[in-house]
Parts: structure tokens; sequence; C-alpha cells
């Protein structure tokens, strides 16, 4: 579990983030990218969604959503991905392909995202 500072919740940040249409994505997870921060003290928000259109059972779910948050846990914690702090929020949805995949392969299909730059 992420610390509380580190979680997007309001649901106003949401539709902000989403607005913004900042994405990269692939089979396995859509990226959704906040404004650019202003100030450094803030820190970075992660939310994570998994929708019931990806599976209808909420153990399949969470544990889809726990597989993304330990990858984004590893990942955060690497100093390779230093811009991951020069954003507000930043969302991950899970696709249809994420139901069948391992943590291996969700850790892989974030760290290559995370490589790429968002559209705008």
């Amino acid at each position: 579990m992420l610390p509380k500072k580190y979680r997007l919740k309001k649901y106003s940040a949401f539709i902000a983030t989403y607005k913004l249409n900042n994405t990269i994505s692939d089979d396995n997870v859509c990226i959704f990218f906040g404004k650019n921060k202003t100030d450094e003290k803030v820190p970075t928000k992660f939310a994570f969604v998994v929708s019931k259109k990806i599976h209808k059972r909420a153990v399949v779910r969470n544990h889809i959503k726990r597989l993304m948050r330990e990858s984004v846990k590893k990942i955060f914690l690497n100093s390779e991905y230093n811009f991951l702090h020069s954003y507000v929020s930043i969302i991950f949805v899970a696709k249809k392909a994420s139901v069948n995949s391992c943590y291996s392969d969700i850790l892989s299909s974030l760290s290559d995202l995370l490589t790429q730059k968002p559209c705008k």
C-alpha cells in the first residue's frame, strides 16, 4: 500500500487529470499524467483504476491493483525515473489484457511506458 501522502483521492483531481489527456498506453495499462508541478514540496499522487468492465469479480480487480501498486512502488523508488516527481498526479488505468498478466508482465509494461514521453 502506498503511504497516504501519495494517494490521489479527490474526485476533482481525477477529473482534472483526465481532462488534460496526457496519456500513454499499451496492452496492459493506460497512464494519465496530470499537470507539471509548480511547487516541488507537493508530493506526486498516484491512483489505480480497474473498472468492472475489466472483470466482474472484485477479487480479480483488487489483485490487478495490487500488482500495479507494487510495480509503481518499485519504479518510483528507482532513481532512473526522476521525471515522475515532476507531475502533480498520475493515474494508472488497467486494460482487459491485464487480467491474465503476472507481476513481471505489468512491471515491464509500466517501465516501458514510463520510458516514453506522454502525448502532450
